[in-house]
């Protein structure tokens, strides 16, 4: 906790002495240098000047979990038990799943920082401190999950509503998780599921946005990326937080009901690979290449090929645009 309570001192981007951080902290000086260098750890840059203290250049954007309790609206408050934040972690969608092994229904896991956040196919998510959201829900449906084919779809079109009402331009959606800016992956959906009977499924809904990417990070990332602060749209991550869990949990609950179906057509007009030529991999070594046709009633892609019209599902199936 006083290496959270110490990182909440230095948010502000302003120069603190130790011994003022000391004071406020009820901890020594040299525990105030230990606590330092444990931030440095995270990935965040310290300066420390004689005669001045400590300060994080341009401060630093923390989640606020009371501002997000208090920005819910109610009935989004009342379907999540549960509302963690770790100041890191290795990935929220372990935390989500271990909640759904202890009998939670519904529940929100975020994290600062991930260490080992990861995508679709085994591919990892970089999730530097406080660059990005990353959360996890934990949620049960009522029903088996062969019902809830396009759920991704679904939740990504969600956080695309909230993105183009906050805005932050050109935002579409690439099938069957992912979300671009000007052909760049801007944010990333992966469900896991842990439980399926025929009257409940439990699943992990995981979600990544990239906020504000250092220079440095990118790296790392193994395809081009987009973030938030490109656009140069003014928004606090909490508040953003919130605003993706208002639309997202109420969508959740309609899908529930209604199915992809009621969805589609709002989803094929953000559709970035509509009526363009791509490359569909299927598995190791094999690849289809056609005109994406958008997706059927159920969210499973459409490939328009020299012979035939193909209907392929998730899975393991990954798209790419043909240039």
């Amino acid at each position: 906790m006083t290496r959270y309570e110490l990182l909440r001192r230095l948010a502000d981007g302003q120069f603190h002495s130790g011994r003022e951080l000391g004071e406020c902290l009820g901890i020594s000086r040299t525990a105030v240098w230990k606590q330092i260098r444990a931030l440095e750890e995270l990935g965040l840059e310290v300066y420390c000047v004689r005669g001045r203290g400590y300060r994080i250049p341009g401060g630093v954007d923390l989640l606020d979990v009371q501002r997000l309790e208090a920005l819910l609206l109610p009935q989004v408050r009342q379907r999540l038990e549960q509302l963690q934040l770790q100041l890191t972690t290795g990935s929220t969608n372990e935390l989500a799943l271990e909640g759904l092994r202890h009998g939670v229904h519904g529940a929100l896991y975020m994290a600062e920082q991930q260490t080992q956040g990861r995508g679709r196919r085994g591919r990892r998510w970089v999730s530097p401190f406080a660059s990005g959201l990353y959360f996890s829900l934990a949620w049960r449906f009522r029903c088996g999950v062969a019902a809830l084919e396009g759920l991704s779809l679904v939740v990504g079109l969600a956080l695309k509503r909230v993105l183009d009402a906050a805005g932050f331009q050109q935002v579409g959606v690439k099938w069957p998780n992912d979300l671009l800016v000007a052909g760049r992956k801007l944010a990333g959906v992966l469900i896991e599921v842990t439980g399926d009977t025929a009257v409940e499924s439990q699943l992990v809904i995981g979600i990544g946005i990239n906020a504000a990417l250092s220079d440095d990070v990118s790296g790392a990332i193994d395809q081009p990326w987009a973030d938030l602060r490109q656009q140069g749209v003014p928004i606090q991550r909490t508040d953003l937080l919130a605003a993706l869990l208002n639309e997202l949990v109420p969508v959740l609950s309609q899908f529930e009901s209604e199915g992809f179906g009621h969805f589609r057509d709002e989803w094929m007009s953000a559709d970035v690979f509509r009526h363009q030529p791509v490359r569909v991999q299927t598995g190791a070594d094999a690849y289809l290449t056609g005109i994406a046709a958008g997706v059927n009633e159920s969210g499973a892609l459409l490939l328009q090929t020299e012979q035939e019209l193909r209907t392929l599902h998730g899975g393991e199936v990954s798209l790419r645009g043909l240039s």
